[in-house]
């Protein structure tokens, strides 16, 4: 079966508080776009077509009225309520009738990652029908993070959910790659002492089965997990530097539905016609006058 994509993009963000008071911390602009383009652009570069969009009660018809049914990008979207923070391993039980028993790739609503590897690093994890793929990445400070451990035959040892004393200096980035066993093991984790259904839980389940790959982001790939004020500006200043240098944007969803041939320049420029003027409407315009694409993501 097709691999199918979910954004979790809930939570209360008040990390960002007053900033979120109003609007959901994935619709908060990260340089020129919300940040919930740059993860579902991952899903897009992967070749993900249908994708669920998770969030809460009041924020969810804000992404309904940004996405719609997803045809505008030659996409199928749907979306779903999570009436209160329970854990990522929720998104699996929430989103099992959407699955339909289809693997799966979730990504969170506040993560970025950039780098020219990060589409055939995807592809390669998406390619695995069995078992589930986690990544790792490395940074000064894992005991923010959930951790993985691997040998140097690069098989997982240990997974763990921000240790005092971390087994290893690779962060697992909110992206995970799943076979259709997602949801009938989600509904075996039980709460943790948070009362949520932790990711971690649902990557021992795989572990135990020995089902769990990890694949490494090396030099070159940048990760920003947009939680804090701090974070949020430092990822806005980075895509501003590359996008202003190169004159390509980054996770603009338009342009990889565009590359992909999942719409035509006619849409393309219908896009950018509706959005009325602007450097991004400006941007579209070029791609579908055939000036040049840039490279994706």
């Amino acid at each position: 079966m097709t691999r199918k994509g979910i954004i979790l993009a809930g939570g209360a963000g008040r990390r960002l508080y007053p900033a979120t008071a109003t609007s959901s911390k994935q619709l908060l602009p990260v340089y020129n776009k919300p940040m919930i383009y740059y993860p579902l652009s991952m899903l897009m570069l992967t070749g993900i077509r249908e994708v669920l969009i998770i969030s809460t009660p009041d924020d969810l018809p804000n992404f309904k009225r940004i996405f719609g049914d997803g045809s505008g990008l030659g996409m199928a979207f749907e979306y779903a309520v999570q009436q209160e923070p329970r854990g990522l391993a929720d998104a699996f039980i929430i989103g099992e009738a959407f699955l339909d028993g289809a693997p799966s790739c979730l990504v969170l609503g506040d993560n970025i990652l950039y780098g020219n590897t990060i589409g055939s690093v995807m592809k390669k994890a998406s390619s695995r029908r069995e078992g589930a793929t986690i990544f790792g990445y490395p940074v000064k400070d894992p005991s923010r993070f959930g951790v993985v451990e691997f040998d140097k035959d690069w098989n997982v040892l240990s997974v763990e959910e921000k240790p005092t004393s971390p087994k290893s200096a690779h962060a697992i980035p909110g992206v995970y790659f799943y076979d259709a066993q997602a949801s009938t093991l989600a509904k075996q984790i039980r709460p943790s002492r948070r009362g949520e259904l932790e990711i971690t839980s649902l990557n021992h389940l795989y572990l135990q089965q020995k089902q769990l790959t990890v694949e490494v982001f090396g030099r070159g790939v940048a990760w920003f997990d947009t939680g804090t004020h701090h974070s949020l500006l430092q990822a806005a200043n980075f895509v501003e530097t590359i996008e202003e240098r190169q004159g390509m944007m980054i996770g603009c969803i338009e342009e990889i539905a565009y590359s992909n041939q999942w719409i035509c320049s006619e849409r393309l420029n219908k896009a950018a016609t509706q959005m009325g003027g602007g450097s991004y409407s400006d941007y579209l315009k070029r791609l579908a006058a055939n000036e040049g694409r840039g490279e994706r993501f």
